[in-house]
């Protein structure tokens, strides 16, 4: 008669090790080809776990509009400009009136704006992610410092360039305006979307909408501002202006490079065009120069 217990149960490889067994386990052949991380307490000190960057908003997709989004913004801002002055293109009709300007002058750049902001909203995760369209208490001070820095460039540079290039160095929006004269509120008006609401739209079409558009395809973030900044001054038509305005636009492009928003980039473009939404106001009061 035998003496012998019962044979030993075969134990599969993913079944656990009886209580208190000094054998190693077996890794389970889930484990082995799903290929898993090791649990955190076995990895040595300086194992770095794989994550998310550190700039992506978590459980956020990345935006899907592009160059295609900025292009149809500069449609709609050329289209809608052309059809406020078109009735009065020609010899015989006459100057538009101030309000007209006036609209001339805004309608324009809100709707370019507005578009922007429903591209985020509808192909995106909204303008203050994909465009950084959030305000700091910090960028107050910061884009008061880049806007008195880009100043200190400007003002001397814009001199220099009246004395080489003549009269054909003003703005458009100076050519507009020039020998109108508006009532007190609808020059305040102008005052008003010059120095504050002109800004704010082209942050958000230039280094909001094109900056994001640019990053798609750019890894570095210098190239990014670089052809912003390029397009900025090109994309004013002004071509006789096009040096002053690259000099005018660095400082505002790099409060959004270092910032990662446009809080500080626009208090830095409203800064820089105070000195001529005053200039434009006291014009249009009819107050000499």
């Amino acid at each position: 008669m035998s003496t012998s217990g019962p044979p030993e149960a075969v134990r599969e490889p993913w079944e656990p090790l009886p209580a208190g067994s000094d054998l190693p386990a077996i890794p389970g052949p889930r484990e082995e080809l799903a290929g898993g991380p090791a649990p955190a307490e076995d990895l040595p000190p300086t194992a770095v776990l794989p994550g998310p960057p550190a700039d992506a908003p978590p459980g956020r997709p990345p935006h899907r509009w592009g160059l295609g989004a900025y292009l149809l913004v500069e449609a709609v801002f050329l289209l809608t400009s052309l059809l406020l002055v078109l009735p009065y293109v020609g010899p015989d009709n006459g100057s538009p009136p101030p309000a007209m300007l006036l609209l001339s002058l805004t309608v324009p750049t809100l709707l370019a704006a507005g578009v922007a902001l429903l591209a985020t909203w509808l192909r995106g995760n909204g303008p203050r992610i994909d465009l950084g369209l959030r305000f700091e208490r910090a960028d107050l001070t910061r884009g008061l410092a880049f806007g008195c820095g880009g100043l200190v460039l400007t003002i001397p540079a814009a001199a220099v360039w009246s004395r080489v290039v003549g009269p054909e160095a003003n703005s458009a929006v100076a050519e507009l305006f020039a020998g109108q004269r508006f009532p007190v509120p609808l020059a305040i008006g102008v005052f008003l979307v010059v120095w504050l609401v002109a800004p704010i739209c082209e942050e958000i079409v230039y280094r909001g909408l094109l900056w994001g558009a640019v990053q798609r395809h750019v890894a570095s973030r210098w190239w990014t501002f670089g052809l912003t900044t390029l397009c900025f001054a090109l994309a004013h038509f002004e071509f006789t202006r096009t040096p002053l305005l690259l000099i005018i636009a660095v400082p505002i492009g790099l409060a959004r490079l270092f910032t990662g928003r446009l809080g500080a980039s626009i208090i830095a473009h409203q800064l820089n065009n105070l000195l001529p939404a005053v200039a434009l106001l006291l014009v249009l009061l009819g107050v000499p120069m």
